[in-house]
C-alpha cells in the first residue's frame, strides 16, 4: 500500500498492491512549514497506519537536513526526527530512508530545483546563499537504491541515508540552471552558510551495483531531464 500522492508516492506506486509493505509518503511537503496542524496531521495518520496494519513493514522518508547545522533545529526537521522515533517504537518492522533534495517531475514549488528554475524563468528576485550547498538526487536514482534495499531486506529497522555522494554549491546550481535556460537570474548575494554533511558510505556498494553514475555531469543531466527547453 502507498499512502500519499506526491513525488515519492507516485514513484513507489508499484508497491500499492503489496500486502507486505506500507509506503508512507504523505508527509509535510514544505520544509519551511511552521503550522503545527500539518505536523499533527502526519503524526495522526502515521499512528493510525501503524495500528491498522500490524505485521506490515513501514517505509518512511526522513530528511538529510538533519545533517545541516543551520536547518537541524527547524520545526520540520525536529518533526521528522520525532516521526522516526515514533516508528522505531511503534512499528515491528520498518525502513527509514533519509532522502536529500529530490529532483523530479513535480508541481511542488518548494523543491530546490523547482524554486530556482521558476525564479530564473519568471525573473523573480531571490536570495543566493554564497557559502551554502545542497545535495541533489534524481527521484529515479533514489527509488532504485530504496527499492534494492527493501527487496533484499537490507538495513531492516535502521535509518539509511539515500543521497548523492557529493553536494553542489548553491551558486553552481543556479549557474547550471542559468546556462540551461540561457537566462540570468535576478538574485542578490547573501552571506549564509548551510551545508549538509551526509554520510553515504552505507549505500556505496549499492550505487555501484546499480550503475548509478554520480559524475561531474550529473547535475546538468538531471536539469536537462526534468526541465526540457522548448
Amino acid at each position: 500500500m502507498v499512502i500519499g500522492n506526491g513525488l515519492l508516492a507516485k514513484k513507489f506506486y508499484s508497491y500499492n498492491t503489496s500486502d507486505s509493505y506500507i509506503v508512507f509518503a504523505s508527509g509535510v511537503s514544505n520544509s519551511g512549514n511552521k503550522l503545527k496542524s500539518e505536523f499533527n496531521r502526519e503524526k495522526d495518520l502515521l499512528l493510525n497506519t501503524i495500528a491498522n496494519n500490524p505485521g506490515k513493514t513501514i517505509i518512511y522518508f526522513g530528511t538529510c537536513s538533519v545533517y545541516d547545522t543551520m536547518l537541524s533545529s527547524s520545526l520540520y526537521v525536529l518533526h521528522k526526527l520525532a516521526m522516526e522515533e515514533l516508528i522505531a517504537k511503534q512499528a515491528g518492522n520498518y525502513h527509514i530512508f533519509r532522502i536529500s533534495n529530490l529532483a523530479g517531475k513535480t508541481e511542488n514549488p518548494n523543491t530546490v530545483l523547482n524554486y530556482f528554475a521558476q525564479h530564473i524563468l519568471n525573473q523573480s528576485p531571490f536570495s543566493l546563499w554564497t557559502n551554502s550547498s545542497r545535495n541533489i538526487i534524481d527521484i529515479d536514482d533514489a527509488f532504485l537504491v530504496c527499492d534494492y534495499i527493501i527487496q533484499n531486506a537490507l538495513f531492516t529497522n535502521e535509518v539509511v541515508n539515500v543521497a548523492n555522494p557529493a553536494n553542489y554549491a548553491v551558486s553552481d546550481i543556479v549557474a547550471a540552471l542559468e546556462t540551461h535556460f540561457n537566462q540570468k537570474g535576478n538574485y542578490s548575494l547573501v552571506e549564509k552558510e548551510s551545508n549538509p554533511v551526509i554520510d553515504t558510505s552505507a549505500i556505496k556498494g549499492i550505487i555501484a551495483k546499480l550503475n548509478i553514475n554520480f559524475d561531474s555531469n550529473y547535475l546538468p543531466r538531471t536539469i536537462e531531464k526534468y526541465f526540457p527547453v522548448k
